[in-house]
């Protein structure tokens, strides 16, 4: 994992439109950088529609939202539709954004292990600096934890 105070790796990648991000556009700019396992899973759902529900505030404060998982720009296209997200999807099927970021990690599910996601939100402030990490994520409340920090 990446700590406060660290520079946020640079990368360029998709969203579920096709069209090309990179973190160097939102310079000058906070970005709320999420990271979540899957696309239309129940508490992935509940993270996503949190950060819906509350995006007019956030963008209110200065606040974009970019979500990023492994699944692809299809998927991310219909989960966005399904679930009225106005934010990008970013699509990292090679995980080199997650690995760069350091939420690509050995898990651990019922003595059985594996490679996955860990579900972790990074702050960043205007000049590409990270601000905050957030492991713990509450995905009901999410939106509300990041605005207190």
């Amino acid at each position: 994992m990446l700590e406060k105070g660290t520079p946020a790796p640079v990368f360029t990648t998709s969203d579920q439109n096709g069209k090309k991000i990179s973190l160097s556009d939102f310079i000058g700019k906070k970005v709320i950088l999420y990271f979540y396992p899957k696309d239309n899973t129940p508490g992935c759902t509940q993270e996503a529609c949190n950060l819906r529900d509350n995006y007019e505030y956030m963008l209110s404060k200065g606040y974009v939202v970019l979500g990023v998982s492994p699944d692809s720009e299809a998927s991310h296209k219909k989960f966005t539709e399904k679930q009225s997200l106005p934010f990008p999807l970013l699509s990292d099927p090679d995980k080199a954004i997650m690995t760069s970021y350091g939420v690509w990690q050995l898990k651990k599910l019922y003595g059985r292990e594996y490679m996955g996601v860990v579900r972790t939100t990074y702050v960043i402030d205007e000049k590409g600096v990270i601000e905050e990490v957030i492991t713990k994520v509450k995905t009901a409340a999410h939106a509300e934890q990041i605005l207190d920090k």
